[in-house]
């Protein structure tokens, strides 16, 4: 039988949460034998690999196969290194290691939602926290008028262009992107635009994704309400790297930012950034290498992508 759908889970130090992922793919879905689950481990410690390698041998799950890359290329990259060693398939589901599965037979559920509706792209189910309940799935387009006037007030003022993010939908809905810790793509498409960007080490991935399935494509992000998984969000991200990720987060909008809206629309937003956190580290002096980093223009360069060393077994 030909594999239909190729689920790639990225491990970053976090084995037992990507075991855990893996078992509820097999426990709740039937027919799994149209169903491939790739894992790649972004270069994790020694012992976190040899756990992941060892449970995953004995555990001996259908059609898994896993992967080792020597460095951390982020998030985006570390997806594609699946998607390169992903059989010809149907529909692509990159699917968070911190998360478990609810609905059953979740992942076929998807492929009749996305073969009956020929304009979506991707989908996702709902997301819900570790207690079951209610957790945002879709967002907005990052955007000027979104950094300056935040999601909040957009919703309030023109909420047929930009839907509330803590409504649950109780039908398949067209969004802007899908959050990316569940992401079912019709492999044909996610393969015509590119696949990730792997410029982008961490961030504004779903945003970059959803952007050009619309332009290149012309098709849409949705949710799909009547599926649902659970999300333990952001296992892998340490509280002491906290600044760390709010430069991150600096480096990939402003890159995203100018990659979809231009060379003005990036130096408008970078000076706007440039006010607002010279105005907070006079209070806040912790956010000081934030606003340095963002005069001296917060670049690619400065990625922590740049900083990942070479890791053997």
């Amino acid at each position: 039988m030909s594999i239909a759908i190729s689920c790639i889970i990225v491990n970053y130090n976090t084995a037992k949460f990507t075991l855990d992922c893996v078992a509820s793919i097999f426990e709740t879905h039937q027919n799994t034998e149209a169903i491939e689950v790739i894992v790649v481990d972004n270069a994790s410690e020694k012992e976190d690999y040899l756990l992941l390698e060892s449970e995953l041998q004995k555990k001996n799950f259908p059609n898994t196969k896993l992967i080792r890359s020597k460095q951390n290329f982020g998030f985006g990259a570390g997806n594609m290194i699946g998607v390169n060693a992903a059989s010809n398939c149907e529909y692509y589901a990159f699917i968070n290691n911190d998360t478990l599965q609810l609905t059953n037979n979740c992942l076929w559920v998807l492929k009749d939602f996305m073969d009956a509706t020929p304009d979506s792209g991707v989908c996702s189910p709902q997301m819900l926290d570790e207690d079951k309940n209610f957790r945002s799935t879709i967002d907005h387009f990052s955007s000027l008028s979104r950094e300056i006037l935040k999601r909040g007030f957009l919703e309030k003022v023109n909420p047929k262009k930009y839907p509330s993010r803590k409504k649950f939908f109780d039908k398949p809905t067209a969004v802007n992107y899908v959050q990316g810790s569940f992401m079912f793509f019709n492999a044909e498409d996610f393969n015509k635009i590119g696949g990730f960007d792997t410029n982008l080490f961490l961030y504004y991935e779903e945003s970059d994704l959803g952007l050009r399935l619309l332009k290149e494509r012309k098709k849409y992000a949705y949710i799909f309400p009547e599926a649902q998984y659970i999300h333990f969000k952001s296992v892998s991200i340490k509280k002491s790297v906290n600044i760390l990720i709010k430069r991150e987060l600096k480096i990939s909008l402003l890159y995203h930012t100018r990659k979809h809206y231009g060379f003005l629309a990036h130096q408008f937003l970078l000076n706007f950034l440039r006010i607002r956190y010279g105005l907070t580290c006079i209070v806040k002096p912790k956010y000081f290498p934030l606003f340095r980093l963002l005069l001296g223009g917060a670049s690619l360069s400065k990625s922590l992508k740049q900083k990942q060393s070479i890791k053997e077994i």
